[in-house]
């Protein structure tokens, strides 16, 4: 129960900000096409720009969407409206309330991804999106809606949300195989940028794309990164650590 309570808070704040949540979802995926995609005509890997570049953005649209979901509210939570306190209180068990998170954070990445994914059908790139890109992308949803729940216990202020995703999560947006290949970067650095979650999201969502099939080993990677961060917030809320 204390996980549907939660999916329930989630809806109504969906419901109550749909215009608002909808466009920023659109805005910057949309520029992105726009300016990279249709602005500069080039071609990647002996197919147009827009080809490659759809995938990535995708998979971005997903990580920022359920970053921003759950980072920024709950940190305003805890340090502000000390709901923390209540949470402890209440007969909810702690680890529902931190699964309810998760699962709103990725249900709102998935909801921003597949946004993107409608407003470029019209445009005729052959690319295929099906159901196992959906899981995909709520996979990395649910990884960077548990990166939100972390960083919402670590941040001392409201302003260090913003600062932590403009180390993290900006430099992923751009470098994580979104807007350019990683097999261009020196071997130690593509070596680790291949490595984060959203370079596998983005390879996978790309190699379904193009009418071929994602490997399992990048649904492993991203189920690792999940468990992981997903434990590390246990620790925190069970340790009442930071709250």
């Amino acid at each position: 129960m204390g996980i549907i309570t939660i999916l329930w808070e989630k809806w109504v704040e969906f419901k109550r900000d749909f215009y608002k949540i909808t466009l920023a979802a659109m805005v910057a995926p949309l520029m992105y096409l726009v300016v990279f995609g249709l602005g500069i005509q080039t071609t990647s890997h002996g197919e147009p720009y827009l080809n490659f570049l759809i995938p990535g953005v995708v998979a971005l649209t997903t990580m920022n969407g359920s970053f921003n979901a759950i980072a920024q509210n709950l940190n305003v939570q805890r340090l502000y409206e000390k709901a923390f306190d209540q949470v402890m209180i209440s007969p909810t068990p702690l680890w529902q309330f931190i699964i309810g998170q998760i699962l709103g954070g990725s249900l709102r990445g998935l909801y921003a991804g597949g946004i993107i994914l409608l407003l470029t059908m019209p445009i005729e790139t052959g690319l295929i999106f099906n159901g196992f890109s959906l899981l995909i992308m709520l996979l990395n949803g649910a990884v960077f809606s548990a990166v939100g729940v972390v960083v919402s216990f670590i941040a001392k202020n409201h302003a260090d949300v913003p600062r932590f995703s403009n180390y993290i999560i900006m430099p992923m947006a751009y470098l994580c195989n979104t807007f350019f290949s990683t097999e261009r970067m020196p071997r130690g650095l593509r070596d680790v940028v291949s490595a984060l979650p959203l370079s596998q999201t983005s390879a996978m969502l790309r190699s379904i794309a193009a009418g071929g099939t994602a490997g399992i080993t990048g649904v492993f990677i991203l189920l690792a990164y999940l468990v992981v961060l997903t434990a590390i917030a246990f620790w925190f809320i069970y340790k009442k650590k930071n709250l």
